[in-house]
């Protein structure tokens, strides 16, 4: 299972990003090439407890449910997430992002084996596997998101 942990996934990912232009139309959602990675950044910043984010009433919090949608189904298109997740999209500055995607994405991968993580607004508690793979799995479906 993919996870930004590994140095080869977090290359991958980063190569992905270098193949992105600011004006590529995304094949689904409203979100324009850099409001993405506005929001794929900001998802890195909640994971990381740089972005505070408020507890969602949602069924995903209960084990079964969380560990079948972060590991196992496909990622559908248009689910809710965290306001916080949405705050800059509007302003969102291309070189800014794509930068900071990669610096972002290092610290996350490497942040070890820390004991205590954020709580997720939608899934709650949550094991720094679970945390690689969804990291991971965000990213991954909005750059498939803009075709790359």
């Amino acid at each position: 299972m993919a996870t930004v942990f590994d140095s080869a996934t977090r290359r991958a990912l980063n190569d992905r990003v270098a193949r992105l232009r600011p004006d590529i139309v995304g094949r689904w959602g409203r979100f324009t090439c850099p409001q993405m990675l506005a929001h794929v950044n900001d998802a890195m910043r909640m994971g990381l407890g740089d972005l505070p984010t408020r507890p969602m009433n949602q069924p995903l919090r209960y084990p079964g449910i969380k560990q079948l949608i972060i590991f196992v189904a496909p990622r559908p298109k248009g689910v809710e997430t965290a306001p916080e997740l949405l705050t800059r999209v509007e302003t969102a500055q291309w070189d800014r992002e794509r930068e900071n995607f990669s610096e972002l994405l290092e610290r996350f991968g490497g942040r070890g084996s820390v004991s205590e993580w954020p709580v997720h607004p939608l899934f709650g508690r949550l094991s720094r596997r679970a945390w690689g793979v969804l990291m991971y799995r965000h990213a991954d479906h909005h750059l498939t998101q803009f075709g790359v």
